[in-house]
């Protein structure tokens, strides 16, 4: 049987960013879970985590980099390309399946195991079944609304949910203020 897990997006406008998450975990055509907590505040709450695929494989991915913060903790980049160096080169982090999105105040991130550490240029990243839906809807309301980063986020994935079958209402979204 093959996971389904989840939808995460970050929505980045102005000085403030939100990340968040949906609640759904999904094993073949059954929903085991609907309301699983896959964002995260690290970092004394400085920095915003957000995971999709394996539950397991992310947990692990979050304390990993969780220690890579602790190593660079004014340097969010830097602990993200340390880990994604670790997680395509170390054999047993290779294997796992999942994606981080990552937001501090100034930075948001996409981790993947293959090593990729990506900026988006608009501000707004997205990953899991959902993301695409996510990511259109978010896009579509940075350019056509004032709303807040979080109030996007939130609509987007309601937005996500109601078209992606693998993406609930139960949602966890964490913003950071403006500095």
């Amino acid at each position: 049987m093959t996971w389904h897990a989840t939808t995460i997006l970050t929505v980045r406008r102005g000085d403030r960013v939100a990340l968040g998450g949906d609640g759904q975990v999904t094993l073949g055509n059954q929903i085991m879970k609907a309301d699983a907590a896959k964002v995260r505040r690290l970092l004394d709450g400085r920095v915003l985590v957000g995971f999709a695929g394996s539950a397991a494989d992310g947990f692990a991915l979050l304390e990993r980099f969780e220690a890579k913060l602790k190593d660079y903790p004014n340097n969010v980049p830097r602990a993200a390309i340390e880990l994604a160096k670790q997680w395509r080169t170390d054999r047993a982090l290779r294997r796992l399946e999942a994606l981080l999105i990552v937001a501090d105040e100034r930075h948001s991130l996409l981790l993947s195991g293959s090593g990729d550490v990506i900026q988006p240029t608009d501000g707004i990243l997205c990953a899991g079944s959902g993301g695409a839906y996510a990511l259109a809807a978010a896009r579509a309301l940075v350019a056509h609304t004032d709303l807040s980063p979080g109030e996007i986020v939130r609509e987007s994935l309601k937005i996500a949910a109601g078209i992606d079958i693998y993406t609930n209402e139960s949602l966890t979204v964490e913003e950071l203020p403006g500095s």
